[in-house]
């Protein structure tokens, strides 16, 4: 088996330049509720920023660069490319995405020979899935899956089939959380936050049969607390609260939610570290869009 990143025993991700970041085609909610000044990209700016976040995780893990093919305005947002498989420990493998988005169809091209050249085995999804953003990784071969919106429960079926996974399927109702990751995160190898109101006792009770359910608020969750990712023992999250004033009506639900994130890492010896990708956000996309996960070793570390 050729040696991959996955087989490192340090964190490692794929990031994507900016170069193709737009947002002619407002393809969520957010985006077609803001007016059209709003969603005019500075790319200076969104340079500026992605490379804040870009060089503090290159500097604390290896980061491969997508090269940026084509003209798709959310290529950056790379964690709804694929998702490596860690469960499998004899190859190398990457299920790559079959886009519901109509502006992201086509993505998958630019991924996959990217992922073949690296040495991974590349797998076509027959459904609609829309990657890593829709399916989260636990332990063994435990998952969590969300379908409903961009991706299809086939997906996961297809998947537990061809890679005996375990995947727990909860249907994603909230049209502002169109994925997954905007309100499930696993922070530990047996805590996840997740917020609970807007799931079923059913589908939460399934969920608990494996993890530990660190519940949050549905205004946090809305604010991109569960959009975070781990980094060692650190939890990366969006935040701009630095362009906001305290008259800014945003600007309470920003500070609660940092506050709620600081207050679950310290119970968990973690440290929380906040970006400005304000930019990003007019596509309505947080921090962990920008970043897919070639292994998963921070998991089963901890200070405590």
């Amino acid at each position: 088996m050729k040696e991959t990143p996955s087989q490192l025993p340090i964190p490692a991700f794929v990031m994507n330049f900016p170069f193709t970041l737009d947002t002619a085609v407002p393809n969520n909610i957010w985006m077609q509720e803001m007016e059209e000044k709003e969603l005019k990209v500075n790319k200076g700016n969104a340079y500026r920023q992605f490379l804040d976040l870009y060089q503090f995780v290159a500097g604390n893990s290896l980061v491969y660069t997508l090269p940026a093919e084509g003209n798709f305005q959310d290529l950056v947002y790379v964690a709804n490319m694929g998702l490596q498989l860690p469960h499998i420990k004899d190859s190398n493998n990457i299920i790559m995405s079959n886009f519901t988005s109509e502006p992201r169809q086509g993505e998958e091209k630019v991924g996959k020979p990217f992922f073949d050249s690296m040495g991974y085995k590349t797998h076509t999804c027959p459904f609609k899935w829309e990657g890593e953003a829709d399916l989260k990784y636990l332990y063994d071969n435990v998952y969590i899956g969300g379908y409903g919106q961009r991706s299809d429960i086939q997906a996961f079926e297809w998947m537990e089939k061809k890679f005996d996974m375990n995947i727990i399927k909860i249907e994603m109702v909230d049209e502002y959380l169109y994925h997954l990751d905007c309100c499930i995160f696993p922070l530990t190898k047996d805590k996840t936050l997740i917020c609970t109101e807007l799931f079923t006792p059913e589908e939460l009770a399934q969920i608990s049969q494996y993890t530990n359910i660190v519940d949050i608020s549905v205004d946090d969750t809305y604010n991109g607390i569960a959009n975070s990712v781990r980094l060692g023992n650190m939890i990366l999250c969006a935040s701009n609260i630095s362009e906001l004033t305290r008259a800014d009506e945003n600007y309470e639900a920003e500070k609660a939610k940092i506050n709620t994130l600081e207050k679950i890492c310290f119970n968990e010896g973690l440290e929380p570290v906040f970006f400005n990708i304000s930019e990003f956000m007019k596509s309505g996309a947080m921090l962990s869009c920008m970043m897919m996960h070639l292994n998963y070793i921070d998991q089963t570390k901890s200070l405590l």
